[in-house]
This record gives C-alpha cells, structure tokens and sequence, in this order.
C-alpha cells in the first residue's frame, strides 16, 4: 500500500481497497476512496446505534446482543428494549446510560444497540 489509510469507523489502520471501495476487515465498514466521503463521515456529529442510525436522548433501543454484566452473573439478553435513554460522554467507549427492567441502571455502548 502507497497511503495508509484508516477506517473513519473505527480507525483501524489495516483496510484495504476492494475496487472502488475501501473495506476495513475489523469492522466491516465500507466507503469509497475520495477524500470527500471521508471527510463527511469524520465530520458528521453525534452518537451513532450499530445499523448507524444517529442516537438522541428519550430514544429507545434494542440491545443487539446478550452481554454480560461486569460483576454479576446477570445477562443482557439480546432482544431487550431499553425506553428513554440518556446520551453521555464517556472515555471508556460506554456513551448510553440506561435503566433496564430487572436489572438496573447500567451504561451502554452504542456499538451493541440500534434504534426501535
């Protein structure tokens, strides 16, 4: 490869160009090679679910699929409809704070829900 080129999903340095796309193998993401689309992408704001739908707060979601809560032996099962949730800005990637029936509160990653 002449250029490195990383993936304006999730800034894996290893994607590679498939015809007239670029495709990163670790996320999955595919956009075209102009330097425009890139740009757009980088510039567009906001917290994005997993089908790239862009999140608000008092939205409701679904949790994609089953996690595992840290500290307990309680599961998320995948299906689960979160109502009304909060956007947050979070260092550790956890941009969704939530409160799950039967659960509790909890924060989530929008990687791992998209919009109901």
């Amino acid at each position: 490869m002449d250029d490195a080129v990383t993936c304006p999903s999730c800034n894996s340095e290893h994607a590679y160009q498939d015809r007239g796309l670029w495709v990163c193998p670790e996320c999955g993401h595919e956009w075209s090679g102009t330097a425009d689309a890139v740009a757009e992408t980088s510039s567009e704001a906001g917290v994005r679910d997993a089908n790239g739908n862009v999140l608000a707060d008092g939205d409701s979601v679904i949790v994609i699929k089953d996690l595992k809560i840290k500290g307990s032996s309680s599961v998320v099962k995948g299906g689960t409809k979160v109502r009304n949730i909060r956007l947050q800005d979070a260092s550790d990637g956890h941009n969704i704070a939530c409160k799950i029936d039967g659960i509790g509160a909890m924060n989530l990653k929008s990687e791992f829900v998209r919009k109901a």
